[in-house]
């Protein structure tokens, strides 16, 4: 692929934009150590041709389990107390879901759609924890955009700490890089839900669309480059008025967590849920710059059962240990759809997604959801969470089957 010529003028410019933070009274964490972990030595695809979509199964999964290797990343340290998962095992020969007037069993599930991971926990026990395609307890899977739903997480606890201190804030109260522009009268709440009014274009396979605009600039590990690209954007509605999804909101949530946290957003993860809530392992999350801030809307990489202990961090309300690290109501408020300035309803929350099938909407679940095929589903009527790991070559538009349907008949086989 080659790189847009229009990009070239906003890559000379974006040291002007380098952000200078608050001093850190820590030092940074110690890369990931590479030597240990069981696929570090697979051949793996680049970036690019990952989000052009032409990426064969194998290839896919190599790369999808070793995403620290395509970017500079940040080690998010677990703790010495690992949260135990019991294992109450369930067999689900005999699920089946309707999809287009036709039914399917568990095992076509996984095959049709290149599922690599499984696990579903039932109130807080392992259900079904399933690996394919040679991934083990071990494997650390990328998040894709369920990183989205991580980093409203951490908005939730910066929130009840007082670092952020309102959703009304304007984004430029923490970021001075985007006092001037499109972002200029943009609150964090209309980051959070996708309706600052600012034009993008979040077609993956396109390589002259805002997405692909702002992936380049994060291949190009300039500092300032991500965010000179959100600074150049024009704006086409008010904020707060109409929904647009957008990738590059979460590279501007993550400058605002940055600023305000005085700490990188990998560090304040892991001290506020990684080490305390007991995940089992260290993971990782992509820099947006060698040293740089972190990709807000994708790029961590963990493995399957702590996805799950996340999981179980929303369904809890936030509780880790004997603290509750998220205001009062604030999972409930993530996780359902939002009235915008206009009084339209959008199907998005804080960077959640409301699930709007039928068993969804009465059971209130909602999910974190990235592209190839990633699933962090929650049913809290349920007290039910479900990790899908997907291994799907295309961004979008992979899955034969419904996802949804899948998750509902799960939901209606447990008590």
């Amino acid at each position: 692929m080659v790189l847009g010529s229009c990009l070239f003028p906003i890559f000379f410019s974006s040291s002007l934009l380098a952000q200078s933070y608050p001093k850190e009274k820590k030092s940074q964490p110690k890369p990931l150590t590479q030597s240990v972990y069981p696929h570090a030595m697979e051949r793996i695809a680049t970036v690019r041709e990952m989000y052009d979509g032409a990426l064969p199964t194998d290839m896919a999964v190599n790369t999808f389990r070793n995403i620290d290797r395509l970017f500079p990343s940040r080690r998010i340290a677990a703790g010495a107390n690992v949260l135990p998962l019991p294992r109450d095992l369930q067999s689900f020969e005999t699920l089946s879901f309707v999809d287009r007037g036709r039914r399917f069993t568990l095992d076509q599930y996984l095959e049709l759609n290149k599922i690599a991971g499984l696990l579903i926990l039932k109130d807080g026990k392992i259900k079904v924890e399933q690996y394919r395609y040679g991934n083990s307890e071990k494997t650390r899977w990328m998040s894709m955009s369920i990183a989205k739903s991580v980093t409203s997480m951490l908005f939730g606890a910066a929130l009840k700490e007082g670092k952020i201190r309102s959703l009304d804030d304007l984004v430029s109260r923490y970021v001075p890089a985007l006092r001037e522009g499109a972002y200029k009268d943009v609150r964090v709440r209309d980051v959070l839900t996708m309706s600052s009014g600012v034009q993008w274009n979040e077609a993956y396979s396109d390589p002259r669309s805002d997405r692909r605009r702002l992936l380049e600039a994060q291949i190009a590990q300039k500092p300032g480059a991500a965010m000179a690209i959100m600074t150049s954007l024009s704006r086409v509605a008010a904020p707060g008025v109409r929904f647009n999804y957008n990738t590059g909101e979460t590279q501007v949530a993550a400058e605002v967590l940055r600023h305000a946290l005085g700490m990188p957003l990998s560090r304040y993860l892991s001290e506020k849920i990684w080490s305390k809530m007991g995940m089992e392992a260290e993971a990782s999350w992509w820099l947006d710059a060698p040293d740089g801030v972190e990709v807000g809307g994708s790029g961590v990489s963990a493995t399957l059962r702590d996805y799950g202990r996340l999981g179980l961090l929303m369904l809890n309300g936030g509780l880790v240990g004997k603290q509750v690290i998220f205001p009062a109501g604030w999972t409930y408020q993530a996780s359902t759809p939002k009235t915008l300035a206009n009084g339209e309803t959008i199907g998005y929350g804080y960077l959640w997604w409301p699930l709007t099938s039928a068993q969804g909407m009465r059971d209130a679940a909602y999910a974190g959801v990235g592209i190839h095929g990633q699933y962090l589903y929650i049913n809290p009527r349920k007290n039910l969470v479900i990790v899908v790991w997907g291994a799907q070559s295309k961004p979008t538009g992979g899955a034969v089957l419904n996802d949804q349907a899948f998750f509902a008949a799960v939901a209606d086989a447990l008590p």
